[in-house]
């Protein structure tokens, strides 16, 4: 080695190394906290979409609900909205048919909360018969409270529906709906009931 000219000492050398392996684990932790938030907000983002399509849905169900019996599988007829506050099953109008097929505008369709699943069920025809086997869909996972109360027309609030001593085949006036979502909290919506008399 010539004068002037040094090179690193073993010491040196380990110390640059514990030097960048400190700042790699540091940059990997950080990279893995970014990736990890990422993911959350994506995961929330994907559950708030659904969160807001399932009130879009409902409320489009709620608000064209038609005052039109229909027969269960079994022949015994049902009236045009029936619930608790657990869950809804009624009849609505403007059921969209753009193939143009022959068939009513009107459908019934269900809410109901099984396994902490939110479902919407629905039937291509009203009055059933013994086979008809409702079509059903997954709205939302992770509601742990499932919530429906029913205004009469006289203004008071009712656990189920049809109100007891009152007309059958009317309609309420609206209907709240709350959820527990898990993440969320608590959250409700209240619906108008528009009424549509059909035959």
């Amino acid at each position: 080695m010539t004068t002037g000219q040094r090179g690193f000492t073993l010491l040196e050398l380990l110390v640059s190394l514990a030097i960048f392996a400190i700042l790699g684990v540091a940059a990997y932790a950080g990279l893995d906290a970014v990736l990890n938030a990422k993911d959350r907000i994506e995961a929330k983002a994907d559950q708030l979409g659904r969160l807001q399509m399932l009130f879009v849905l409902m409320g489009r169900d709620i608000e064209q609900a038609a005052d039109r019996r229909v027969r269960d599988n079994f022949g015994d007829p049902l009236p045009p909205m029936f619930g608790n506050d657990t869950a809804l099953e009624f009849t609505r109008a403007g059921w969209r048919n753009p193939a143009g097929l022959k068939r009513s505008e009107l459908q019934r369709v269900s809410y109901g909360l099984s396994d902490e699943t939110l479902t919407r069920a629905s039937w291509d025809v009203l009055d059933r018969a013994q086979d008809s086997e409702p079509r059903s869909a997954r709205l939302l996972d992770e509601v742990t409270v499932f919530e429906i109360r029913y205004l009469d027309g006289a203004g008071e609030w009712r656990g189920e529906w049809p109100a007891a001593g009152g007309a059958g085949t009317q309609l309420p006036r609206a209907v709240e709906v709350t959820l527990d979502v898990k993440g969320w909290g608590r959250i409700s919506r209240l619906f108008r009931v528009a009424g549509e008399a059909v035959s």
